[in-house]
């Protein structure tokens, strides 16, 4: 099954196809499925399944992407962020994701002033 071609520049769909072939991830290999959205956009996004979910099968890596309010954009910026996962990957480095590094970075910082308050003198 050829790579769809979405509302990119040709250069970016061609860039898209080329990593795919190069780290040899098929689109049969991806799982993918809309949402609707959440955040700004009205009533657009909440009548339009514009939010992509994308999983590759062999790895078990999931992305979720609703950062434009284009379902085609979404697509192609969820297939990028997943190749990059998967080059991260295979390069040995372990993915963090930022926004949990950031809830944990405040967790512990809660917990470190919580200790504090309640201390007997």
């Amino acid at each position: 099954m050829a790579t769809p071609t979405f509302a990119v520049s040709e250069e970016k769909n061609r860039w898209l196809r080329e990593k795919m072939a190069e780290l040899g991830v098929t689109e049969s290999d991806l799982e993918e499925s809309f949402v609707r959205s959440s955040g700004a956009g009205g009533q657009h996004v909440n009548k339009t399944a514009t939010c992509v979910q994308i999983k590759h099968r062999p790895t078990g890596i999931e992305v979720k992407c609703m950062k434009d309010r284009s379902q085609s954009i979404n697509r192609f910026l969820a297939r990028r962020e997943i190749l990059e996962r998967i080059e991260r990957l295979r390069k040995g480095e372990i993915f963090r994701d930022p926004k949990a590094e950031k809830l944990k970075k405040q967790k512990a910082r809660r917990k470190r002033r919580a200790s504090g308050k309640y201390e007997k003198e």
